[in-house]
């Protein structure tokens, strides 16, 4: 499936889309025929240009009805799905780790883990009283770059649904795919590092439009980078102007704590947890 992106101006966090006029041709000055699929983009550059566009709609319309029906578990189950994205090397597991030690005796949390190859992640986030189901895209899942519905369905039957508070879905480390798949999550949120410099926002839009939550990470590595800080807010109000933005380390515990209450927020019934002191 990673093959085959929707247009970012067709993202949807629920359900199905509707189009009018999936698979449409339009016909330039050079006479030749190019097939666009409402929200998909333009596959023009291909000799297969509509045969492409309808593998790409079978494609969204299993996944989009997969994720209904993990959300309606979700919801039946009385737990809140957050899926959380990010690129390889972010420090998305460091900090959901940190995440499962704070919150393990607060929330019942359960881990949806997905890589391409193997447990290293799963194995780094065990120990902390959450269930954990790994899923390996190459293991029957053609080894894609992202977790789409049917992937995170599979690993459901391996997790106590109905003992659990909150679903942490971490998806595979990448920019594209994940924002592209609705999983049956209830929120986004992505995890950036200053690492990956400020210009990250514009490259990979889809992205950082996607999220509810963008995590900005490894802040206490600023000082040490030609980095600018200001720049890289400057450049995500330009594509998701109103999203949450919280600084952190999770090497040094910085805004941790404020993730958290992020997470617990999402669950207004959650006990409250004082928060702890943070490095200034």
């Amino acid at each position: 499936m990673g093959r085959f992106h929707r247009h970012d101006h067709d993202h949807g966090h629920h359900g199905g889309h509707d189009h009018d006029d999936q698979d449409h041709h339009h016909t330039p000055a050079d006479g030749r025929r190019t097939y666009v699929a409402d929200g998909h983009g333009d596959h023009s550059g291909y000799a297969t240009g509509s045969e492409r566009v309808v593998v790409l709609e079978r494609i969204f319309e299993e996944n989009d009805q997969t994720a209904t029906a993990n959300r309606r578990d979700f919801d039946d189950a009385k737990l809140l799905a957050v899926n959380v994205m990010s690129s390889p090397g972010a420090g998305k597991t460091t900090l959901l780790a940190e995440t499962l030690r704070r919150l393990h005796d607060r929330l019942r949390i359960g881990v949806v883990e997905g890589d391409i190859e193997t447990g290293i992640d799963a194995e780094r986030l065990s120990g902390f009283g959450a269930a954990i189901a790994l899923i390996n895209t190459a293991n029957g899942f053609g080894g894609e770059c992202h977790l789409d519905a049917p992937m995170v369905r599979s690993a459901l039957a391996r997790l106590p649904l109905a003992e659990l508070d909150l679903l942490i879905i971490e998806n595979v480390g990448n920019l594209v795919c994940p924002a592209e798949f609705d999983v049956g999550a209830h929120a986004r949120a992505m995890i950036y590092s200053v690492t990956e410099g400020e210009e990250k926002p514009l490259k990979y839009p889809v992205m950082f439009r996607s999220c509810d939550l963008v995590v900005v990470n490894k802040v206490d590595l600023i000082p040490h980078l030609d980095y600018e800080l200001a720049a890289f807010y400057h450049n995500l109000r330009a594509v998701n102007p109103g999203v949450t933005v919280i600084e952190t380390s999770a090497r040094t515990g910085l805004g941790i704590d404020l993730w958290c209450e992020w997470l617990c927020g999402l669950r207004p019934e959650a006990p409250s947890m004082p928060l702890r002191n943070e490095p200034s």
